[in-house]
């Protein structure tokens, strides 16, 4: 049976002003158009839906059972297709997926989580592990919020770039890299760490040392920095990483930071998620509250 929805907005008005003269004027059509569109009601429902009696129209048994929700359904309409209200954060109920960098999340996730709960107590918040740039995710809407090193080559993918960081080297206290001024000979001598997802044994860094004629030898690749840090503290590799986003985890594991011998352009840092947000406020205001966690760290 093929409906037409409009009929919910003429049977609503009928139930409320009890009349077709009364339900044509609130709804501003004619009483002969509302008087058709009472005749369509009750071949749908198989009901009278409103009798006369007397000078006036009385609601039958089973329009009296259906009003609320009659009424209910044409409220909920109009606030699916009406333009977005005011958001309202104290009655916010929705799940976000943020997926981080680990060091970001270690840095950044207590402080978000934090923030989310005290302004919008019904959020929940999943902090996804990344395993590797993948704007599908994005797409399907499995992934709300992503941080990138990179801005995103396709255009559905919004970005904002939230801040930039420097490279630094950690040692374990002792390391003979901390005896001296740390000069590009001695970094490249020393044995080192990678953080890569892929295991990859090279990054940037080499790239930089191998225009200055220099090589240094990768002995391990390691997944998150958290593992990368706690390797430097128990052995003599050197770890190369971002210094903001690092700087609490490096202070807590005890280790000792070094001036990267090397100019390298900072790391960026962007927040990434999919077009069909933009106008969504309260996706707007995650991202918005994401992005002054992260800034704090740059502050």
């Amino acid at each position: 049976m093929q409906l037409d929805l409009n009929l919910l907005t003429a049977l609503d008005a009928l139930l409320e002003e009890g009349s077709v003269t009364g339900a044509a004027a609130r709804l501003h059509v004619t009483a002969p158009a509302m008087s058709r569109s009472l005749g369509r009601i009750r071949k749908a429902t198989g009901d009278q839906i409103l009798v006369r009696t007397g000078r006036g129209m009385v609601p039958t048994s089973r329009a009296l059972a259906m009003r609320a929700q009659v009424h209910a359904l044409v409220q909920q309409a109009h606030q699916l297709l009406s333009a977005q209200q005011e958001l309202d954060l104290a009655a916010l109920d929705r799940v976000f997926t943020v997926r981080w960098h680990d060091a970001l999340t270690a840095a950044c996730g207590t402080g978000l989580i934090t923030a989310v709960h005290r302004q919008a107590p019904g959020v929940r918040l999943r902090l996804s592990a990344e395993p590797g740039t993948d704007d599908a995710v994005l797409r399907r809407g499995e992934v709300d919020l992503e941080s990138s090193a990179g801005a995103p080559a396709l255009p559905d993918i919004r970005h904002r770039l939230v801040g930039s960081d420097r490279l630094v080297v950690a040692v374990r206290p002792g390391h003979p890299l901390t005896d001296g001024p740390l000069t590009i000979e001695r970094y490249a001598a020393a044995e080192h760490l990678t953080v890569s997802r892929r295991g990859s044994l090279r990054d940037p860094v080499d790239d930089a040392l191998t225009t200055r004629g220099l090589e240094r030898r990768v002995a391990a690749a390691g997944p998150t920095a958290a593992f990368a840090l706690q390797l430097a503290r128990d052995t003599d590799l050197v770890v190369t990483l971002p210094d903001a986003v690092t700087r609490a985890a490096r202070d807590q594991l005890g280790l000792v930071t070094l001036p990267l011998p090397l100019q390298l352009p900072e790391v960026p840092l962007y927040l990434l998620w999919h077009q069909r947000y933009d106008d969504d406020r309260a996706h707007a205001w995650l991202r918005d509250l994401a992005a002054e966690t992260v800034q704090a760290l740059f502050a």
